[in-house]
């Protein structure tokens, strides 16, 4: 019997145990599988707030989108209005620097041709200036060239009867121009012919010192030969006057020789040959001028003197016909006031008379008697 409920306690306690291992095992098995559910749990959460975030995102990106739409759209406007304006202000800039770059390019071009043609005038006054440095360069076109610049000079200032081209002397010297010049002066000879060989190669440009010092040399021998031939030639006792004028044509040729060799000036002016340049003849000429006319005016005189005696008498007669006219004038405003008085004296009467203010026969008699007398008196 005991072996029996021993056996039953032992089966009962195995039983137990049995059961109690199969619920910590359930347990366990609970507890392993709680982190996985629970971890489903949060994931099925976290997806939810995922996709409510997402949604959420969505349709704030609608409204973000749509309301970037309306603004876009409205700066689009804008724009394109802003566009618009400056579009607008650039073609009227462009229009107005495309019309002043027109006009510049015309002024440009008026300016070229301007240009082109002074260049044409400028060929041909270097032709011209090489034609004439031929000119002169050569004796006897110099000598021409010389006598036209004289004769032009003269002709302007001068009056046909006080000078003569080419005269022929006495001694059968033949003279570029003669200046006919009131006593004692009497003839002044003009020569216009004037050597510058030398002078050219003293300013040659490919001359050394030496050479120019040489051409200089020969140029002040050159000036005073031709001095002497003046003086010899055109200088005549009781034909001439006691000086002769040389002509040098060119004006820097003048200023060389003054500036230079002031030794050839003196020897000239001790010879009464004068050297002269184009601008000191024409004050020469002047002076010429100024004593034919003061000659001349001196010849007419008496007619000047006779002229203002007729004017003087036509002045006595002139002032005598004024102070008549005078005493006219006086005589007649006299009269003219006289003639007012009877009338004011006439008037009052007539007056008196509208107002029955009559005076006695006696008193009116002695009023008409009053106004004889200044009647008479008036006369």
């Amino acid at each position: 019997m005991p072996e029996i409920l021993f056996a039953v306690l032992a089966l009962a306690v195995l039983v137990a145990l049995v059961v109690l291992i199969v619920r910590l095992t359930a347990q366990a098995t609970a507890i392993r599988s709680l982190p996985d559910a629970l971890s489903r749990t949060l994931e099925d959460k976290h997806r939810a707030m995922l996709l409510d975030l997402h949604n959420g995102l969505t349709k704030q990106g609608d409204r973000v989108g749509s309301h970037m739409n309306e603004l876009r759209d409205a700066l689009a406007v804008k724009l394109d209005h802003r566009l618009d304006l400056i579009a607008g202000t650039v073609n009227e800039r462009l229009d107005e620097g495309f019309k002043k770059t027109n006009e510049t390019f015309v002024n440009v071009m008026q300016r070229l041709a301007t240009i082109d043609e002074a260049q044409k005038k400028i060929e041909t006054l270097t032709g011209s200036v090489v034609s004439l440095q031929e000119l002169l360069g050569d004796k006897r076109s110099r000598g021409a060239f010389g006598e036209v610049q004289l004769e032009a000079l003269v002709r302007n200032v001068l009056p046909p009867a006080a000078f003569e081209m080419q005269y022929t002397l006495s001694n059968g010297a033949r003279v570029d121009c003669v200046l006919r010049l009131p006593e004692p002066t009497g003839l002044v000879c003009v020569d216009s012919k004037f050597p510058l060989e030398n002078y050219h190669r003293m300013l040659a440009p490919g001359a050394n010192d030496v050479d120019r010092a040489a051409a200089q040399r020969q140029f002040r021998a050159d000036v005073k030969k031709h001095v002497d031939d003046i003086a010899k030639k055109y200088i005549l006792p009781d034909e001439t006057s006691d000086g002769a004028v040389m002509f040098v044509p060119a004006e820097a040729v003048f200023a060389e020789i003054h500036a230079y060799s002031a030794e050839v000036v003196d020897y000239a002016n001790s010879k009464r040959v004068w050297i002269v340049s184009p601008t000191t003849l024409m004050a020469v000429l002047n002076t010429a001028r100024a004593v034919l006319k003061d000659v001349e005016t001196r010849k007419q005189i008496h007619v000047i003197r006779d002229a203002l005696s007729r004017l003087g008498q036509d002045f006595r007669r002139f002032e005598e016909r004024m102070k008549r006219l005078a005493d006219h004038i006086r005589q007649a405003h006299q009269d003219a006031e006289d003639v007012q008085t009877s009338s004011r004296k006439i008037t009052q009467q007539f007056q008196k008379i509208e107002s029955a203010e009559l005076e006695p026969p006696e008193a009116a008699q002695l009023r008409v008697v009053e106004l004889r007398e200044d009647n008479k008196g008036g006369k």
